[in-house]
């Protein structure tokens, strides 16, 4: 008898958007030392924080010579990655219907000393996830947020420099955990695809990779490592 051919699904190919412009909510020190980053990259930059945007133009000249000055509608309106750099206490305050189908990273952590106890956080083994469930519509990617603001610029390096340094992303699109690869490959940092958003919790606050500086392979084994603990 003749065996019937099994026919092989048709793997999905990832769409990774041109991302021209990159808008950061934050003015503090993840936002600006990321806006300064961005601009030597060639991106268009634009910040926003819950002052009038003529408020903060001369922290921008001084912060971040050549970010533009918006209001955070404008902002998400007209970027192609917008950028949490918020206190995690703030994200109640973001309106979930300006970020529908806007691809968004997730840079924020729960810092209890500074944020203050917030029970969601205390029960959630991944803040993103917390955030996610706000804004519900957004394609959110965690990344950024296992290393220091002061490391941000010192640390970046060209593609094939030995000493680059990994990143880890996660989120539950996989379009946009490849465009935020793309973006952090163009700053000066291997991209580690973890996997879904769950997998933020693998590298957050109190976790070996959280701090830590290692390269693509150290930081491919670590999170496979952490899988394989989660599946056990």
């Amino acid at each position: 008898m003749q065996r019937l051919a099994t026919r092989r699904k048709p793997r999905r190919q990832i769409v990774t958007p041109e991302i021209r412009s990159i808008g950061i909510l934050g003015a503090g020190r993840v936002g600006t030392a990321l806006a300064r980053l961005a601009l030597a990259a060639g991106y268009e930059v634009r910040v926003a924080t819950a002052r009038p945007p003529h408020e903060i133009a001369l922290l921008l000249e001084v912060m971040a010579p050549g970010a533009e000055p918006l209001s955070v509608e404008a902002l998400i309106a007209t970027s192609d990655i917008v950028i949490l750099a918020l206190p995690l206490s703030k994200y109640r305050e973001l309106r979930p219907e300006l970020f529908a189908g806007k691809i968004v990273i997730d840079a924020m952590n729960y810092w209890p000393p500074t944020d203050g106890t917030i029970e969601d956080f205390e029960r959630a083994a991944s803040s993103s996830e917390i955030v996610q469930d706000h804004l519900a519509g957004a394609r959110l990617v965690r990344a950024f947020n296992h290393m220091g603001y002061h490391e941000i610029e010192q640390e970046a390096r060209p593609e094939g420099d030995p000493a680059r340094r990994a990143l880890a992303v996660a989120g539950n699109d996989a379009d946009a955990r490849a465009a935020v690869s793309g973006f952090i490959d163009r700053l000066g940092y291997d991209p580690i695809d973890a996997g879904p958003l769950m997998a933020s919790r693998n590298f957050g606050v109190g976790t070996t990779i959280f701090g830590a500086a290692f390269d693509r392979t150290e930081m491919a084994q670590l999170l496979a490592s952490a899988h394989q603990r989660e599946a056990a």
